[in-house]
């Protein structure tokens, strides 16, 4: 008798805490939701901070060279770092300038450059790119022909949030990268100042057609769903529907600084080729982010305008949302 009534007891208190816990469910995941959003942003930095660098991977190319990749993260949200070659930014072995950027965008910036070796590189070749911060902080990047950290298209697309990670399709497949030809010399002089017109032609297959990448698994998680609270259980109990980040697939072209620590100015402004996530933040990673209208013609236009005398190297990408194209414009600014 007892031991039934203890049965009964516990059972009674199942029942009530179950019910409990469903009306108290908006709440409990109101506080989950707000203490990850303290979380993140506890962690995230305007300023500051220093660059992690990342070796995105290796290609062999058409001649029997191999492309070696890399690319940074930039823990700041704002600030921009400026590292000039030397000791604080180089490869080795060999020459310490292979071309990396002494700019240094904040956030996330995936295949940022190429470095092109011998067929010959061999397994037990390597690359090193060190970095040091100016807080203090060094990195390095190991680049490597290890079988693991081959890419091809289809890796570039998954990992830059155009295609779900592991997904693909018969369009995905064929996609090809658009082309940018910059009109005129690639080498140009200018005086603070004073607009320095560049003209890019740019052609694409039109491969991946233009929509949000993250708007069909969002769909497809919710289900048949029909209510807003539906949706809403949906979306709070299904799981994560990508494991890197959501890109806006759509064509664009965007120009900024590679090179240089002066102020420059782009009209029109350009679109973010950086993963800045924030809402209305101008980049294909941002919500309600949309490609720019291409011109009818392909012909983008911006003026740029430099603050400071110096050396620049202007970077222009072409990007069709999985793919792109890079371009390098080298100017030398007079007082």
């Amino acid at each position: 008798m007892f031991k039934l009534k203890m049965n009964t007891d516990n059972l009674l208190k199942t029942v009530l805490v179950l019910f409990a816990s469903t009306l108290l469910l908006p709440n409990i995941a109101s506080a989950q939701r707000t203490q990850k959003s303290y979380e993140y942003t506890k962690h995230s930095y305007a300023r500051g901070q220093h660059a992690d660098l990342a070796y995105e991977g290796w290609r062999e190319n058409e001649d029997g060279t191999i492309s070696l990749t890399f690319g940074y993260f930039n823990h700041n949200w704002e600030e921009v770092l400026d590292i000039p070659i030397g000791a604080d930014n180089y490869f080795s072995p060999g020459a310490d300038d292979r071309g990396q950027p002494t700019h240094f965008l904040p956030r996330r910036n995936r295949f940022t450059f190429d470095i092109i070796v011998p067929g010959d590189f061999g397994e037990d070749g390597e690359l090193v790119w060190t970095v040091t911060s100016p807080n203090g902080e060094t990195r390095a990047a190991y680049g490597t022909l290890r079988p693991d950290y081959k890419i091809n298209n289809l890796t570039i697309a998954s990992e830059t949030g155009s295609l779900g990670a592991g997904t693909s399709s018969p369009e995905s497949r064929s996609n090809l990268p658009p082309v940018a030809s910059v009109v005129g010399d690639t080498s140009r002089t200018i005086r603070v100042g004073q607009p320095l017109l560049v003209r890019t032609q740019v052609t694409d297959d039109g491969i991946p057609k233009p929509r949000t990448a993250s708007s069909t698994a969002r769909e497809a998680s919710e289900g048949d769903a029909t209510t807003a609270e539906e949706k809403m259980l949906a979306r709070l109990f299904r799981p994560p529907s990508s494991v890197t980040v959501g890109k806006t697939n759509g064509l664009f072209l965007s120009w900024n600084v590679y090179r240089g620590n002066g102020e420059v100015a782009f009209d029109p402004p350009q679109s973010k080729p950086w993963e800045d996530t924030r809402t209305g933040a101008n980049s294909p990673w941002g919500a309600f982010w949309a490609p720019p209208e291409v011109p009818e013609d392909g012909m983008y236009e911006v003026n740029v305008t430099f603050d400071e005398p110096g050396e620049y190297v202007l970077w222009g990408r072409a990007d069709d949302g999985g793919l792109y194209h890079d371009q390098f414009i080298e100017v030398t600014v007079l007082p």
